[in-house]
């Protein structure tokens, strides 16, 4: 058990399982953006100074932006890249494995598991990500996969879990209930 809490890991989805694709621009894909940042941020100012990222396209993507963002303003931030094979990015686009190379290389660590893909390595770098960390912040609308295993072997492991929501959906006004009042009282007033 470590003395102090400092490592905070990440954990969401792929864009083959968001809402918007692959599209950046999608107002809720930049709001998601917007809320990894923010809860990077939060886990920055409650003490953690070391985070970990599978490096996957989309919610991972984005986190690592997230986190070399804070480095850019704070010192003592670091940036581990938990890669689950030497290949991840194999078989990306060239504009996507551009960009993972270009946020590999700003990581201050790479912990690289496997020297090429084999079954199971996605789930062990989740697992080293989990077990390397006393926080976890999420990115998970309840669809099975790699995400809920992730989540479920943090819950099983007591790490402390941080789910932030895929979409936020702005309240209704005419869902809330409000106090009626009859025009006399309004009158006294």
């Amino acid at each position: 058990m470590r003395a102090q809490a400092i490592t905070c890991a990440f954990t969401g989805h792929r864009p083959e399982k968001l809402p918007w694709g692959d599209n950046e621009q999608d107002p809720r894909c930049q709001a998601l953006q917007e809320r990894i940042a923010d809860a990077v941020d939060q886990a920055y100012l409650a003490g953690f100074r070391h985070f970990v990222c599978g490096m996957a396209r989309g919610c991972d993507t984005w986190f690592a932006q997230a986190v070399l963002s804070l480095k850019e303003r704070w010192h003592d931030v670091t940036l581990e890249a938990a890669i689950p094979c030497a290949d991840q990015a194999h078989r990306w686009r060239a504009l996507d494995r551009e960009r993972y190379e270009a946020m590999l290389a700003q990581c201050d660590q790479r912990t690289v598991l496997y020297d090429h893909y084999v079954p199971g390595c996605m789930q062990q770098r989740n697992r080293y990500m989990v077990d390397h960390c006393d926080l976890l912040l999420a990115v998970h609308d309840g669809v099975s996969g790699g995400t809920q295993s992730t989540l479920t072997y943090a819950f099983s492991r007591r790490v402390n879990v941080v789910i932030l929501p895929l979409v936020v959906e702005k309240a209704d006004a005419s869902c809330y209930n409000t106090p009626q009042t009859d025009d006399k009282e309004n009158t006294e007033l």
